[in-house]
């Protein structure tokens, strides 16, 4: 029923009165309140010996109305129907089943609340009515919307829908509903498109308004936190014009209501609802009417001549028709005798038992055989407030408990419409949601599960596809946090996890793979045997040492021979024997450094090479001290004989041993990862320790070299029967180039290059000085002996 509110404000208002067809709903709840109080009068365990009254009045859902029934209960005025006779406390309320909706509810809690009277209500689920500062008398058997949102969040989540749309009745039920609903969505990281409200008795327009709205949204799944009569005029506006498939996600309110089946687009509707239960002779009782003990009640007789048509026991006005007696409540179609949906009414019986067993533990003594209940006690209602608030019972398959707040255990059915085979809607119950359950175990889903448009497969409803392992999300500007776009990892970095905020960086010995999903170790490099650039110097090194060795045994054989003793055979064997370490030395920069080959190849090459050299640069003074010993009257030879040639060389050569000796003990090479020349790999290499010594070592080799090429430039047009400075000019020409070339091409070679370039600059530089001054003479020993003499030696030209 509906509420006439008609002020002038210029004399008293009207009595309240109510218009408009009765609820058959809210009959059934009333008349599962008698039921229950019926079988407790007629119980000998609860409340044995006393008699529970009643009263009953109708709120027409509406606030000022259920303000005024609540000053009246408060009041205690004398009921109107009553069970039974000699009520010993007439008129003294002590407990209040109701109201319905949230918004009565809280009205009605305001005003008895003071009075310490206990109000139970079955369906108003308005969180709100959990504040026990504001609500300390409210209690209700069924669970809070708080328990509800969060359950409707986590289905949300479960499913992977991170994008939805919210509609929500204008009311006390509709906006605290969402509001909670909306933080849990928050937390679960689900996004919302819109939120809006609707309201039966909103304008068209703006109805039409969220319908348009939901049309052309981008989010497939709309969550409705509404009463049925909001849902129904949002519904039969979204029917006027086509749209695409939604997934409708429901409440108690209006799930379960079999009018709303009609609306096919709503096929696969998923949302929770309260358990289905049976209490023994409820459904017997309801149908339980005859015209005779219908007249005694206006309310049923109006429901009886509302539901048939028809006039019960008066005259019936023209065009009317009487009630003859023939009207079978079996045979109604009507939402009282629709006994597939008693999930609600169940909540009525559940209410009327938990203030009786208040009523008995105040007034009642429990001992081991029997029950003794004192009816003529005093009681106030405060007591059985408190006693409201301990108790724990099951009555007919249900587990009655308040927590601290007033609310249940809340546990539900998820309920899906689905196709039937008869081509309408049906509702099938697809799982369940135990809130008493640890955090992740509260829900058991089935496998039949129908989706929107009635598909088996799980639809999709998120603002932006998940990013995959490799990439990051980077939130799109002016939208909530679900819209996002994905952008790959940089150079060195990875993600490993689906929607990953941020890239990591891999280890600087590590690096990502192709997908950027993982770090894999960088491929180390180094000048190696086992590569053909390692193969090709490796075979130059021993080539031209056996090289060496062989213009060593030639020289041995012919050691006689005018043109070995003819320039300096023992320089010559010493500087052959420098040679070939000199080409042996270049192995030790081949294969991964290691500390004792880091100091070995360094070391080697420096002294080798001074050896080399400084016997270049004692063969070159030779030449010279030979050609001024041939001048009358000089005795130069006397001052540079070959034990001051070796002097020479060995002073020459112990002082890059020094340098070599302080480079080693200050700061030597080791060998180290290079990961700067390149990102993807490790370059393993010697580094020199200190660079000072590693260029002390070069500056006094190039020293030498210069040196040496100075003297042979100077000794070049002496007589060519000493001469051998033609040939060591033109040795440490090729010397000193490859080594100047050498110095750009080592800072700027990366990598194993750098080691590459080393060798090839002490190979090409050895294989200059043995062909430049051993192969003119290997040519005569072995294919011009006739010029092998002293007499051509000694001839001038």
């Amino acid at each position: 029923m509906n509420i006439v509110n008609q002020h002038d404000y210029t004399s008293m208002p009207d009595p309240l009165t109510c218009t408009g067809r009765l609820e058959s709903m809210e009959l059934r709840f009333m008349r599962v309140m008698i039921f229950a109080i019926m079988e407790i009068n007629n119980s000998t365990k609860l409340l044995p010996g006393i008699k529970l009254g009643y009263e009953i009045h109708d709120s027409c859902t509406a606030a000022p109305v259920a303000v005024h029934v609540a000053f009246q209960l408060s009041n205690g005025l004398d009921p109107e129907f009553n069970t039974g006779d000699n009520c010993t406390q007439s008129g003294m309320v002590m407990g209040i089943v109701g109201e319905s909706g949230s918004s009565p509810s809280i009205s009605m809690s305001r005003v008895i609340g003071p009075f310490n009277i206990p109000q139970v209500s079955h369906f108003a689920t308005c969180a709100c009515l959990s504040d026990k500062e504001q609500y300390p008398n409210f209690f209700r058997t069924v669970p809070s919307d708080n328990f509800q949102a969060d359950a409707l969040a986590k289905l949300v989540k479960a499913f992977g829908w991170t994008w939805i749309g919210a509609v929500r009745s204008d009311s006390d039920y509709g906006n605290n509903g969402m509001a909670v609903f909306l933080t849990r969505a928050q937390e679960e990281g689900i996004c919302v498109e819109y939120s809006e409200s609707v309201l039966q008795t909103h304008s068209r327009s703006k109805i039409k308004r969220v319908a348009d709205i939901i049309r052309r949204s981008t989010a497939r799944v709309v969550v409705v936190f509404a009463a049925s009569g909001d849902v129904r005029v949002l519904f039969e506006e979204l029917i006027l014009e086509p749209f695409p498939p939604h997934q409708w996600i429901g409440t108690e309110a209006w799930l379960t209501m079999v009018d709303l089946l009609r609306f096919n687009f709503c096929v696969g509707a998923l949302g929770f609802v309260i358990e289905q239960a049976d209490s023994p002779g409820l459904k017997e009782f309801l149908l339980d009417m005859s015209p005779s003990t219908v007249a005694l009640s206006p309310i049923l007789t109006e429901f009886w001549e509302d539901s048939f048509n028809c006039r019960l026991g008066k005259s019936a006005a023209p065009g009317e028709i009487m009630c003859d007696g023939t009207q079978d409540m079996q045979k109604l179609q009507d939402k009282y005798t629709d006994f597939s949906n008693l999930r609600i009414t169940n909540m009525v019986y559940k209410a009327v038992y938990a203030i009786a067993h208040a009523l008995h533990n105040t007034l009642c003594l429990d001992t081991n055989s029997t029950t003794h209940c004192d009816k003529y006690n005093k009681i106030e209602t405060k007591q059985v407030l408190t006693e409201l608030k301990k108790v724990n019972f099951t009555q007919a398959g249900y587990d009655v408990s308040f927590d601290e707040n007033g609310d249940p255990v809340p546990r539900y059915e998820l309920m899906n419409w689905q196709r039937s085979d008869s081509g309408g809607l049906e509702m099938v119950i697809v799982g369940h949601y135990d809130g008493a359950l640890p955090v992740g175990q509260e829900f058991h889903l089935k496998k039949n599960i129908t989706f929107m448009d009635g598909l088996k497969k799980l639809p999709k409803s998120v603002c932006s596809e998940n990013c995959p392992p490799g990439t990051r999300k980077v939130l799109q500007k002016g939208k909530p946090i679900c819209c996002y776009d994905c952008v790959p990892c940089a150079e060195g970095e990875i993600s490993n996890t689906t929607d990953s905020p941020d890239c990591l960086p891999c280890l600087k010995d590590f690096w990502p793979n192709a997908e950027k999903d993982t770090c894999f170790p960088k491929p180390v490099e180094f000048l190696s045997y086992d590569e053909v650039l390692g193969i090709i110097l490796a075979a130059f090194s021993v080539g031209g040492a056996c090289l060496t060795i062989m213009t060593a045994v030639v020289f041995f054989r012919h050691r006689a021979s005018p043109i070995v003793r003819a320039n300096n055979s023992e320089l010559s064997f010493l500087l052959l024997l420098s040679l070939t370490l000199c080409f042996l030395s270049s192995l030790t920069f081949i294969g991964a450094p290691s500390d004792w080959s880091c100091m070995l190849r360094h070391t080697a090459f420096a002294i080798t090479f001074v050896l080399c050299i400084s016997c270049v640069l004692g063969k070159t003074i030779v030449v010279l001290m030979a050609f001024k010993a041939t001048l009358p009257g000089s005795n130069v030879m006397k001052w540079f004989g070959a034990p001051q040639q070796r002097m020479t060389v060995v002073s020459f050569t112990s002082i890059q041993v020094l340098i070599c000796t302080i480079w080693l003990v200050v700061s030597p090479p080791f060998p180290a990862k290079n990961l700067i020349v390149y990102e993807k790999k490790i370059i393993l290499e010697c580094a020199l320790g200190s660079a000072i010594g590693f260029w002390a070592v070069l500056g006094y080799i190039g020293l030498l070299a210069v040196s040496c090429l100075v003297f042979a430039v100077l000794a070049r047009n002496l007589p060519d029967s000493f001469n051998e400075a033609k040939l060591i000019t033109f040795s440490m020409l090729i010397f000193c180039a490859v080594w100047i070339t050498f110095i750009p091409a080592y800072v700027s070679s990366p990598g194993k290059f750098t080691v590459a370039v080393e060798i090839f600059a002490i190979l090409a530089s050895s294989f200059g000085l043995m062909f430049c001054i051993f192969a003119p003479k290997i040519f005569i020993i072995l294919f011009k002996p006739e010029k092998n003499t002293k007499k051509h030696l000694m001839n001038k030209s």
